[in-house]
């Protein structure tokens, strides 16, 4: 599906479903900034907004109402995603407001929450930095809870590792980070190909390469 008929339904549902101010802060909040993180970040990561709440409200200690740019709530774990920019949440702060920034995000760290953190100039002009992040921090909670019941643990690693690096992953990269042999790392990539987790980037000397197959992120969910 096109990213805007996406974004436009995601947030259409979502305000369909808000009354007050919670549906105030979200047509008021998801401005540009916001749509652009899910589309240089978001989107080419995931295709979809499965699980993704914009303008999510939470409370700190003192039971006051906060909206997160996104919470992230998939059935494993609670993420957190904002995009900040450098004039309102640096520049312009004083002490009081740093003192509640860092409170707050232990508040939430402390309620398991998993905070993601984006400046607006990366997610403007360096996104591939923002997409590597993501997946460090999201790709290996996901593999924790794959879908794949049939999956080995050392599947699982590989799996971890490809996402964990955020780019195409060799069999000398399985040997080196997980402590096996060329052959057997080899062996499991070619595997994994037949699972239909990872397909083969051929070139002219072979296959030297493998990458998350298209879709694979959604089987895992």
């Amino acid at each position: 599906m096109d990213f805007e008929i996406a974004h436009e339904e995601f947030i259409r549902r979502h305000a369909d479903r808000r009354s007050g101010e919670r549906k105030g802060r979200l047509l008021r909040g998801h401005q540009y900034a916001e749509k652009l993180l899910l589309r240089n970040v978001w989107w080419p990561l995931f295709g979809s907004f499965d699980h993704l709440h914009p303008e999510y409200e939470i409370f700190d200690w003192n039971r006051k109402s906060q909206f997160l740019d996104f919470a992230f709530l998939p059935a494993y774990g609670k993420f957190g995603i904002e995009c900040d920019g450098y004039q309102s949440h640096v520049k312009d702060m004083d002490r009081e407001r740093f003192s509640y920034s860092l409170n707050r995000e232990n508040f939430l760290t402390g309620m398991g929450w998993r905070m993601v953190h984006f400046s607006f100039d990366d997610v403007q002009n360096r996104p591939e930095i923002c997409r590597s992040m993501l997946q460090l921090i999201v790709g290996p909670h996901l593999m924790k809870n794959a879908g794949a019941a049939d999956a080995s643990a050392g599947e699982k690693e590989v799996l971890r590792l490809a996402w964990s690096l955020g780019r195409r992953v060799r069999p000398i990269d399985v040997t080196a980070r997980l402590g096996m042999d060329f052959r057997t790392a080899r062996k499991r990539l070619q595997a994994m190909v037949g699972k239909g987790w990872l397909q083969p980037v051929p070139s002219g000397r072979g296959v030297l390469y493998y990458e998350l197959k298209e879709g694979t992120l959604d089987y895992l969910l």
